[in-house]
C-alpha cells in the first residue's frame, strides 16, 4: 500500500492550494459556501495531478533509473505493477474530472486544459528547453485561474503574473539541480538538460528573481492594489518577498538543494517564517480592517 500512495505524491498536492489564493485576496476565504467548493476544487486538482504524475512515472522510467533519487519512484523501482499503475490513473481521473464538471463547467475546462497540456509534457514537450519550464509555469497560473472560476471571482493581472514569474523561477532552478546531478554523474537525467548549461540557468534564475522583486515592489504601490486593500502602507510586504527570494537564491546558488521545491515550502524554517509573515500581513490588511 505504501509503493501505491508514494506513487500518487500526496506531497505534491500542497501545489494545489493555490487555488485557494483567488478567493484569500478578494477577501472571500472565510464564506463557508466557498471554503467547501474550494476544498472539493483542490481534491479534483489533486487527483488528476497524481495521475499526470504517474503517467510521467511511467514515460520516465528508464530516465529515473538513471536519478540518485528518482530511482527509488514505484515504478522505477518495480515496487508497483505498470498495469496497477494505470488503473490507478483511470480511476483518478474519473473522480478528478467527473467532480470538476459537476462543481463548475468552467472550472472543469481549464483543468481540462490541465491535463491535455501535461500529457503533452509527458509524451516529449518537456524534452523542448525552455518550453518545458514554460509548460511547468503555466500548470500554476491555470490553478490560480481555476480557483477563481469556481467561486466566480475576478482574478487580478498582477497576480497572474506574480504566479507565472514565481512558477517559473522555481523550474529554473530545479532545471539547475538536473544539470548538476548530470554533470556530477555523468549520465543525462532530463533531455531537455542537452540544451542548457550552467551560464544559462544561472543568468535565467537571476534575471527572473529581479523581475519578480520589481514587479512585486510595482504591484505593492499601484493604485490598484492599495484600492482593493484599503491600505497605502502595501508596500511593507516586499520585506518578506525580497527575503523570501534571497533565501531560495541562497538553497539554489549556494547549498544547490533546489531539486523539490515542495520540500524547500514544507521544511526551510526561513522560507516558512517569511511566507508566514507575509501572509499574516495580507491576512491583517484584507480581513481585519474589513472586518470578517
Amino acid at each position: 500500500m505504501k509503493p501505491l500512495i508514494k506513487l500518487l505524491r500526496p506531497k505534491h498536492w500542497v501545489k494545489n492550494f493555490f487555488i485557494f489564493i483567488p478567493a484569500f485576496f478578494a477577501g472571500a476565504l472565510f464564506n463557508s459556501e466557498n471554503v467547501k467548493v474550494l476544498l472539493l476544487g483542490f481534491l479534483c486538482f489533486s487527483f488528476v495531478a497524481s495521475a499526470i504524475y504517474i503517467i510521467n512515472d511511467y514515460q520516465d522510467i528508464e530516465a529515473d533509473r538513471n536519478h540518485p533519487e528518482k530511482k527509488n519512484r514505484p515504478l522505477a523501482a518495480g515496487t508497483v505493477s505498470v498495469t496497477l499503475a494505470f488503473i490507478t490513473v483511470f480511476v483518478l481521473l474519473a473522480l478528478g474530472l467527473g467532480l470538476a464538471y459537476f462543481l463548475e463547467f468552467n472550472f472543469f475546462i481549464v483543468i481540462g486544459v490541465y491535463l491535455l497540456i501535461n500529457i503533452g509534457y509527458s509524451q516529449g514537450l518537456k524534452n523542448i528547453s525552455i518550453l518545458d519550464i514554460l509548460i511547468v509555469a503555466t500548470g500554476f497560473l491555470l490553478r490560480v485561474v481555476a480557483g477563481g472560476l469556481i467561486i466566480h471571482v475576478a482574478v487580478s493581472k498582477w497576480l497572474l503574473i506574480m504566479v507565472f514569474l514565481l512558477a517559473l523561477f522555481m523550474a529554473l532552478a530545479k532545471r539547475l539541480d538536473d544539470l548538476l546531478i548530470s554533470e556530477r554523474d555523468g549520465k543525462q537525467s532530463r533531455k531537455s538538460a542537452e540544451h542548457y548549461n550552467l551560464n544559462f540557468i544561472y543568468s535565467g534564475i537571476t534575471m527572473i528573481a529581479g523581475i519578480i522583486m520589481v514587479s512585486y515592489i510595482m504591484y505593492t504601490i499601484s493604485d490598484e492594489a492599495m484600492e482593493r486593500m484599503g491600505s497605502e502602507h502595501l508596500y511593507f510586504t516586499s520585506v518578506f518577498v525580497i527575503a523570501g527570494v534571497l533565501r531560495y537564491l541562497q538553497i539554489t546558488l549556494v547549498e544547490q538543494k533546489s531539486g523539490s521545491p515542495t520540500k524547500i515550502f514544507l521544511t526551510d524554517k526561513f522560507i516558512i517564517i517569511t511566507l508566514f509573515g507575509w501572509i499574516i500581513s495580507f491576512f491583517a490588511m484584507i480581513y481585519l480592517n474589513k472586518g470578517f
